[in-house]
This record gives structure tokens, C-alpha cells and sequence, in this order.
């Protein structure tokens, strides 16, 4: 074992769970959680009442790259620097502030938080190097639990078993077709895809990027399946990949995200100027940089 698998397994999931998130994102699985929360987003796009809200301000469409950033900041934030951080709080505070905006009933929020769980577990399951720990999963409960109080989320599942069957209960009813999910998902299935390739080859990623989602979800997005080959190729290559990583030295250094180089905050960020903001109202000194804090060491 690791130095930083010791530390994990000393850990108390129900009140070290910062901790351990920490040490799992920015060491063990820094790419895999990264790929994991991206997805838990990806999925709640199904859900046309949500779709409906994110089309309505524009962002997804006119401005990809932005939105994911503010998302990432505002998320990266928290983990690595603590909910009751004075940087935390003031990310959860904007979060908060922008949420307030429309009226998002509890329910959805609810849904949200257990994707934000559950598919990280599913997703290093299926291609993580390692298995995640019943205490590392413990943690993510109880982060996100703790996340959900600080925005006024109410009846969040105290288990993972709760959260499983109200996860998937709620997609079985609310996934369905609409053009805002399809919206939404192309826009963002291409942004993910600009990150690997030119946009002349978003052809050749779309299927491959597709061959990622189960049936229900492509269903609801407005996705053609990919040729089964393509599917079986990708799935194939991911768990590959998962082999080669087993047998390349753990990471030895933080994989922070806070201090990544944007391109939509060419000169840093101020936590109070990131995302959207309600309409005739400016982001405040719109003219300061800064940057994420830095926790460089475990």
C-alpha cells in the first residue's frame, strides 16, 4: 500500500470525509473522479426539467467552455480547500446565489446530489484502477450530504442502498426525450470532445463519447447507438487502460485543479466573479485577478 492509502484507511468516513475526497482526487483517481463528476452532471441533463432550466440562460449553447469552468471552480473549490473554508463557503455561497435564480424544486436537487455520489462509484467500478474502499464511498456520501445542507437540500438519503433505489427510481420516471436535452447534450458532448480533438474530428469522437452512455440515457439525450463494435472497442480500451495504470507508480504529488490556467479566466479567478449573474448585474470588480489557493502536499 501507498503512503496515501495508509492515511485513507485511518480515516473516518462520517467526519474525515473532506479528507479522504481530498487524497482520492487529488492523488489516487485525479483523472477517473474528474471523468466521473462529468458524467453525474451529464446524466441529470436527461431530465427535461432540468434541461429546460439550463437552455433558458443561454450559457450551454453560447458559451460551453465558461460554464464548464464555473462549475469546475466552484466544485474544485470546495474539495480541496473545505465546505466551512473561507474559500468553500464563498463558493457555496455563488453556487447558492445562482441557484436562487429559479425555482428548482427540492426533489431535483435531491437527484442531483445522489448522481454526484453514485456515479463516481459506478464509474471506478467499471474502469478505475482499484476498486473504491466502502469507507471511500462512505465519504462521498457524507461530503455531499453535508453539501446539500449548506444549500438548503432537505430528505437527502442517509445510505448508499437509499440513494441507489431513489437514483434509480427517479431516472426510470423523469428520463424522457426533449429537444433541450438534446440540446444541452450535444453542446456538451462536443466541449468534452474539444478537449482531445480538433472540431473537424467531432465526428469521428461523437460515437465514441456515446458509446460511454447506457441506453436509457442516449435514449433521452436523442443518441443513435453506435455500431456495437465501436461500443465493445471503447469499453475495451477504458478497461485496458485501468490495467496499464495498475501497474504505474501512485502519484506523488497534488493534482490540484484550483490553479489549472483557463482560458475563460486568462488571468486567474476571483471565486465572487465566477459564473453567471442575474441580469443588469455585473460581476463585482470586474477587472481583478487572482487564482484558486493552493494545497500542494497531502
Amino acid at each position: 500500500m501507498s503512503r496515501i492509502n495508509d492515511e485513507i484507511v485511518g480515516l473516518d468516513p462520517a467526519t474525515e470525509y473532506e479528507r479522504i475526497g481530498f487524497l482520492l482526487g487529488a492523488f489516487e483517481f485525479h483523472t477517473d473522479l474528474q471523468l466521473a463528476l462529468q458524467f453525474a452532471l451529464f446524466r441529470t441533463y436527461a431530465v427535461p426539467a432540468i434541461s429546460r432550466i439550463l437552455s433558458r440562460t443561454g450559457e450551454f449553447v453560447d458559451r460551453p467552455r465558461k460554464r464548464y469552468d464555473d462549475t469546475e471552480i466552484l466544485m474544485a473549490e470546495m474539495g480541496e480547500h473545505g465546505l466551512d473554508s473561507e474559500r468553500g463557503e464563498e463558493a457555496i455561497t455563488r453556487m447558492n446565489d445562482m441557484h436562487g435564480r429559479y425555482r428548482i424544486p427540492n426533489h431535483q436537487m435531491v437527484y442531483v446530489l445522489t448522481a454526484l455520489v453514485l456515479e463516481p462509484k459506478r464509474w471506478i467500478e467499471r474502469f478505475g484502477w482499484r476498486a473504491l474502499t466502502g469507507n471511500e464511498i462512505l465519504a462521498g456520501l457524507h461530503f455531499y450530504r453535508a453539501l446539500g445542507a449548506r444549500m438548503g437540500v432537505t430528505d437527502i438519503p442517509d445510505t448508499i442502498e437509499a440513494m441507489q433505489v431513489l437514483n434509480r427510481a427517479y431516472e426510470a420516471e423523469h428520463f424522457e426525450y426533449s429537444d433541450t436535452n438534446a440540446e444541452i447534450g450535444r453542446a456538451t458532448v462536443d466541449l468534452y470532445l474539444s478537449f482531445y480533438m480538433p472540431r473537424w474530428l467531432y465526428w469521428l469522437g461523437r460515437p465514441l463519447a456515446v458509446s460511454m452512455m447506457d441506453t436509457p440515457l442516449r435514449r433521452a439525450m436523442g443518441f443513435a447507438d453506435p455500431p456495437r463494435p465501436v461500443q465493445t472497442g471503447v469499453v475495451g480500451l477504458m478497461k485496458l487502460r485501468a490495467r496499464v495504470l495498475r501497474w504505474l507508480p501512485r502519484r506523488r504529488r497534488a493534482a490540484l485543479v484550483t490553479p489549472r490556467r483557463r482560458p475563460t479566466y486568462p488571468g486567474g479567478y476571483q471565486i465572487d466573479q465566477v459564473g453567471t449573474f442575474a441580469f443588469g448585474k455585473a460581476p463585482p470588480d470586474e477587472n481583478a485577478t487572482g487564482t484558486g489557493g493552493r494545497r500542494d502536499s497531502p
